[in-house]
């Protein structure tokens, strides 16, 4: 079966677990899927699934996204993705839909998703930094302070903290338990937080330890 699935972060709450703990948890939306193209090592040079998922008006795709959707008879998709796989099964066929039922029996999943971007941060913020005295006399108690040599080697060193844009950056969370799959709604429940804001897409994998 497919490895993963394509999705959305609906948003966080909180359950308890039999124990009485409180468990605070995410809510993805994951598929359903369709299958739109099939690669293989001889015509593509590896073989994957390609998938879309999330439909979008007509009049906002190009041409090709149309022709391309509609060979296997589904709507534009918003969001569209591949899975590498070593094996193409025979019960592949394009226009399949994939839906959360490929998470059944999977205890950990990877969640791949886009931060939140937070604009244009400096150190204190984007790196943790302590700043400099808050005191009588010093002008800059946020500032980055000294930042490379003088003499030798006369430059700032490459990968140096520095002030910079925060979040927008793509992540992955590996090895988040898997609590309760939803058939009837496309759900799935999972522990701790996912990258990015409500509403945001998100690739879903089984953990490497599933596969």
């Amino acid at each position: 079966m497919i490895a993963g699935l394509l999705g959305k972060k609906l948003g966080m709450t909180q359950i308890f677990s039999k124990e009485g703990g409180l468990i605070p948890v995410t809510l993805l939306q994951a598929g359903p899927c369709d299958l739109l193209q099939i690669k293989d090592k001889e015509n593509d040079g590896y073989s994957a699934l390609q998938i879309g998922f999330d439909e979008k008006k007509k009049k906002r795709a190009s041409r090709a996204e149309i022709g391309h959707c509609s060979k296997v008879k589904a709507g534009v998709k918003r969001i569209i993705r591949e899975f590498r796989t070593d094996t193409l099964d025979t019960e592949y066929e394009p226009g399949q839909i994939f839906t959360v039922s490929v998470f059944d029996d999977v205890k950990s999943i990877d969640v791949t998703g886009t931060s939140k971007g937070k604009g244009f941060a400096g150190v204190m913020k984007r790196w943790g930094f302590g700043g400099g005295p808050s005191t009588h006399g010093c002008t800059t108690p946020r500032g980055a302070g000294s930042v490379g040599s003088g003499t030798s080697p006369g430059h700032v060193h490459r990968g140096k903290k520095m002030p910079g844009r925060m979040g927008g950056k793509r992540i992955t969370v590996k090895n988040l338990d898997l609590i309760t799959v939803d058939k009837d709604r496309n759900m799935l429940i999972v522990k701790g937080a996912v990258p990015g804001p409500n509403g945001g897409y998100l690739i879903i994998r089984k953990s490497r330890n599933e596969l």
